[in-house]
């Protein structure tokens, strides 16, 4: 019986063991040899500077959208205007963005020397901004319509009874929103391989592509894109209960 038992157990160390000598060989052989981790280094570059500008395009694209959106709801005015913005609603909002960046790269500019990264930017900013839009006009309209006739009253034109009252409270409803956005944009950037820009999911394909080995690159991938995501979402939570404690004072 002591016998069976430390067979068994030289059976598992020695599955133990050459479990981590796989994994060792199967990390040299993705990150290590011929420096293949630089393809994950670059593409994570790639990526957060796609996420980071598109949010940008995506947030002052969103803001003037919503602005005039809301504008006519209250006012009636902007007509034309408001047909064009829920237009360009209707379709980046109806249409999947793998589709919208293929269109914008391989038909729009289809005859322009355009840089890979400038293109996605202009894809995923677009996209962003249809839902960045209806995120700050669900925030306007949120806030009691008594509060815009309240600043008219004092005085102030609508456009400044906007920005010095209504939307400072509105962006407090919508952060949470907002940071959902910005990780769905995030997580949507992984389809810039499409078009040939080496972004963090293609650096990961090129490595598999070189060792046929999935399993390593695949993981590490999802692990920093897993990293990225809950660090945003802590960053999110922090600001989130700073708003409420500056409201307290």
């Amino acid at each position: 019986m002591f016998l069976s038992e430390m067979s068994t157990a030289e059976q598992i160390q020695t599955w133990f063991t050459n479990l981590i000598t796989d994994f060792k060989d199967d990390f040299y052989l993705n990150f290590i040899q011929d420096d293949r981790w630089v393809y994950l280094a670059k593409g994570l570059g790639t990526t957060i500077l796609i996420a980071f500008l598109s949010v940008l395009v995506g947030i002052v694209l969103g803001f003037l959208v919503a602005v005039v959106r809301s504008a006519h709801d209250q006012t009636g005015k902007f007509k034309i205007l408001n047909f064009i913005s829920k237009m360009y609603l209707t379709v980046f909002r109806g249409t999947p963005v793998v589709i919208q960046i293929l269109i914008i790269y391989f038909v729009i500019f289809a005859s322009v020397n355009i840089d890979k990264v400038t293109v996605a930017v202009i894809a995923f900013g677009l996209n962003s901004g249809a839902y960045v839009a209806e995120i700050i006009r669900s925030g306007i309209m949120s806030i009691d319509y008594g509060q815009l006739e309240a600043g008219r009253s004092l005085g102030f034109s609508y456009a400044k009874t906007m920005w010095l009252i209504i939307l400072p409270q509105a962006f407090k409803n919508v952060l949470p929103a907002l940071g959902n956005e910005f990780i769905v944009l995030l997580k949507e950037t992984s389809i810039s391989g499409y078009i040939g820009l080496e972004d963090l999911t293609k650096g990961g394909d090129i490595i598999r592509s070189v060792t046929y080995s999935p399993f390593m690159p695949y993981i590490a991938v999802a692990c920093i894109y897993l990293v990225i995501v809950i660090g945003f979402t802590k960053l999110v939570a922090i600001l989130e209960r700073r708003l409420r404690e500056s409201d307290k004072r």
